[in-house]
């Protein structure tokens, strides 16, 4: 009775899981941005400037999550305690010990011990060095990928939705209704969407939430051709006039009957819409219309890099990471092309 509850998998999805598997460029490309993924969730476990836990004086303290005052650890203030602070961690060792992350360092820690003016160096403390204001690079990374990643896939998953929806009802309905769409999508293309984020810019201060809003504003119409032509394709099929003729509403025949066959070709779109999402957020970093000032993004790396040439590793760093997560990316998206492709086969 148990198995009842469990999803099936048909043989046609089986076959398209096992070629994804058989692409093995695009498989592992999945692991990898799988794994990184899934570390920058975790990234403040991972890098940040307070510990993971402090056992003093047979109690257990997680400052990772919670606020504690100095005099908890034997301090004269009622401030929070600064973990980086000598006096402090002096204090604790006395009469307990402490568990730090991988990397000490939080995306907006100011490291002041540097033995040479910022950037400097990459050495044992800061592994791929600092930028300009003496912040750790590989904690900036961390975050950053964190926030390209989960930026890319909101803005894939609801500029989707969106598209697909529009243009399920122009490909079914056509006529005037189809027209209407056409002309508006036209219209709505031609707004310059650089020059009205500029002017957002000098108004308020662009934010995560904001950006999101306005770049889906635009990007939704990635996908509406590709469905607008399956659905004038499927449209008149004998299996959707049939169903017409049973009197099935245009809701189930829209959903169930015919929106499964063109996510076909609009899942192969999918990755290479994700890519053009995390560029467009580090293309606006680098020209300094994304996140704020501060954020840790890789597009502010980048402009790091172009404004301070004398410390290479910025814009190695950089450009390395970026050019990873895309061809990451792109890997993935020939693997779904292939695996959704009756006509490919692996020997």
């Amino acid at each position: 009775m148990a198995n009842n509850f469990l999803p099936t998998v048909s043989s046609i999805n089986k076959r398209r899981i096992e070629n994804f598997k058989r692409n093995r460029r695009g498989f592992y490309s999945f692991l990898i941005l799988l794994f990184i993924f899934i570390s920058s969730i975790f990234a403040n476990f991972i890098a940040n400037e307070r510990p993971i836990l402090i056992y003093f004086d047979k109690k257990i303290f997680l400052p990772i999550l919670f606020d504690y005052p100095e005099t908890d650890f034997g301090g004269e203030f009622e401030t929070n305690a600064d973990y980086r602070d000598q006096f402090v961690k002096e204090l604790i060792q006395k009469n307990g010990w402490i568990i730090w992350p991988l990397i000490p360092f939080s995306h907006d820690t100011i490291n002041y011990e540097l033995k040479s003016p910022a950037p400097s160096a990459p050495d044992a403390t800061n592994w791929l060095g600092t930028d300009d204001q003496g912040r750790d690079v590989l904690a900036r990374l961390i975050y950053g990928f964190r926030i390209s990643i989960l930026f890319g896939l909101i803005l894939t998953v609801l500029s989707s939705i969106i598209g697909i929806t529009a243009g399920a009802i122009q490909g079914f309905f056509g006529g005037l209704i189809d027209l209407i769409f056409q002309r508006f999508i036209e219209v709505w293309e031609s707004i310059p969407l650089l020059y009205l984020l500029i002017i957002l810019a000098a108004i308020i201060t662009p934010g995560f939430w904001s950006l999101l809003s306005i770049l889906l504003f635009f990007s939704w119409m990635s996908l509406v051709g590709v469905v607008r032509a399956e659905f004038l394709r499927v449209r008149n099929f004998e299996y959707v006039r049939a169903a017409k003729a049973l009197g099935v509403s245009n809701k189930i025949i829209i959903f169930r009957h015919i929106l499964p066959n063109a996510m076909v070709a609009t899942i192969t779109f999918l990755p290479f819409i994700l890519a053009g999402s995390i560029t467009s957020l580090t293309a606006l970093d680098f020209l300094g219309f994304g996140l704020p000032p501060g954020s840790a993004s890789l597009g502010e790396m980048l402009q790091q890099g172009k404004s301070n040439l004398q410390a290479p590793w910025l814009g190695i760093t950089s450009f390395f990471s970026i050019a990873l997560i895309l061809t990451l990316v792109v890997f993935i998206g020939e693997a779904v092309r292939d695996a959704f492709d009756p006509r490919k086969t692996f020997n």
